[in-house]
């Protein structure tokens, strides 16, 4: 289907960024069974600092869903010298109300950066756990390296997800935008 623009937030030194359904303009409920969020140059306050997410069910005044999660990493090294494609059993959650890293440990430099996307499938559903994907591009920190992640899994609620928070694993999101959008 086609995607619809909900909301674009720019990250400028922000602890987090959030989108909370029927606040700002943002919808993230049964309107569309499929919503994206794109990452475009999300880049960390400090060196080595992993972009996360995590989902709420009270609109935001908790971020504490229990998420089981896998996450892969295939990576070259600008030199050449290392190439990897890995599981990563560290970026893993395994029924923790945790955030979730979408990237590895991202440098903030200015050519270091993170972005790609992150699917949420039918968010409002009262039935079913709220299955999520993604895939970003990003920098490590000190290997000039690329890497490109793959995380997937499921928040294990029926409640309904009607909040999504971004946020660094530790710091600001120094600069950056996220933007939302509703598959039809």
């Amino acid at each position: 289907g086609s995607m619809v623009f909900i909301k674009k937030l720019t990250a400028s030194s922000d602890g987090t960024l959030s989108f909370v359904d029927g606040s700002s303009g943002v919808t993230l409920d049964s309107t569309f069974k499929e919503y994206v969020f794109t990452f475009k140059n999300i880049h960390p306050g400090t060196d080595a600092k992993a972009l996360q997410f995590n989902v709420s069910v009270d609109a935001g005044s908790n971020y504490n869903v229990a998420k089981t999660t896998t996450f892969f990493r295939a990576q070259h090294t600008e030199n050449g010298a290392a190439n990897v494609f890995e599981y990563v059993t560290a970026d893993d959650l395994a029924q923790s109300t945790s955030a979730q890293n979408i990237s590895n440990l991202c440098g903030s430099d200015n050519d270091q950066c993170v972005s790609g996307y992150l699917h949420l499938f039918n968010p409002s559903s009262t039935t079913f756990v709220k299955h999520f994907m993604s895939v970003v591009n990003s920098t490590f920190t000190d290997t000039d390296a690329t890497a490109n992640l793959f995380m997937a899994g499921y928040a294990n609620t029926t409640s309904a997800v009607d909040a999504v928070q971004f946020q660094m694993s530790s710091g600001n999101i120094d600069a950056g935008d996220i933007c939302l959008y509703g598959i039809n």
